[in-house]
């Protein structure tokens, strides 16, 4: 199964956006979670509807992206780090109404080390994603040593990894991430470092080692999707279609690479 992040770049209707992605080739979305980013300029939680979207579009949805604007607030002891929880509670809530299986969470930075409160939290979260059936799974960034601490800490099927390609190379190179985390893989986000943001480019042009990255994650026995997580910055001056038809035929290396 290949699969792509619906916000891909380009200003288009949702239902557009959902037909190229099925023409070009791919078989499912990753769906973004929230109003931010200027993805509902409606402020009628317009998100809300992708899911049916995606559906009629004969997409399967592999899993939402939760917000990340407010990432660093969880282990706060305030109404911010509060209300960031009970964010990603609903979320939990939403994937169970949806029927989507699996949701991305982006842990606090390093630099703010997850505290007592924190795990708390983390529990809880635990504790509803258990009771809805939902995978949470925790993204690599500047994050590391939280990932490491609450996987150390929770033991939970519904609890796992979403490996992030780019991220990895960009900022803790020199940690086998799969080796680490590949017994907990439930996501993967499949991008490039090239481009003028080092970052969400196409497969193959930038200096990630594909072959290499794909052997390890056929090695974990991860089944999921083949997922790109791209942004369409210095592509500008072709079309959505041309985009992601690049896209689907990078994929489908990436893809062959598993096998």
């Amino acid at each position: 199964m290949i699969t792509i992040y619906d916000w891909f770049g380009y200003d288009l209707p949702i239902e557009k956006r959902y037909q190229l992605i099925k023409e070009a080739g791919f078989d499912g979305v990753l769906l973004w979670w929230s109003n931010g980013f200027g993805r509902d300029t409606s402020g009628k939680n317009d998100y809300l509807n992708g899911p049916q979207l995606a559906r009629d579009a004969g997409l399967y949805i592999e899993n939402i992206h939760t917000p990340v604007q407010q990432q660093n607030d969880l282990w706060l002891d305030n109404l911010d780090g509060e209300a960031l929880m009970n964010c990603y509670i609903q979320c939990i809530k939403d994937c169970s109404k949806y029927e989507i299986p699996t949701m991305v969470v982006h842990l606090p930075d390093d630099e703010n080390k997850i505290n007592t409160l924190g795990l708390d939290r983390m529990y809880r979260i635990t504790e509803k994603a258990e009771k809805h059936g939902i995978n949470v799974a925790l993204e690599n960034l500047k994050n590391f040593s939280n990932v490491k601490k609450i996987f150390k800490a929770i033991d939970s099927k519904r609890i796992g990894f979403c490996y992030d390609s780019c991220h990895h190379v960009n900022m803790n190179q020199d940690v086998d991430m799969l080796k680490l985390f590949g017994s907990r893989l439930m996501a993967v986000h499949l991008h490039d470092n090239g481009g003028s943001r080092n970052q969400h480019e196409l497969p193959f042009e930038g200096n990630l080692d594909w072959p290499e990255i794909m052997g390890k994650i056929k090695n974990e026995n991860y089944d999921g999707a083949t997922a790109l997580e791209l942004m369409n910055w210095g592509y500008e001056d072709i079309s959505a279609e041309q985009f992601l038809g690049k896209a689907y035929k990078r994929a489908r290396i990436l893809e062959d690479q598993r096998k």
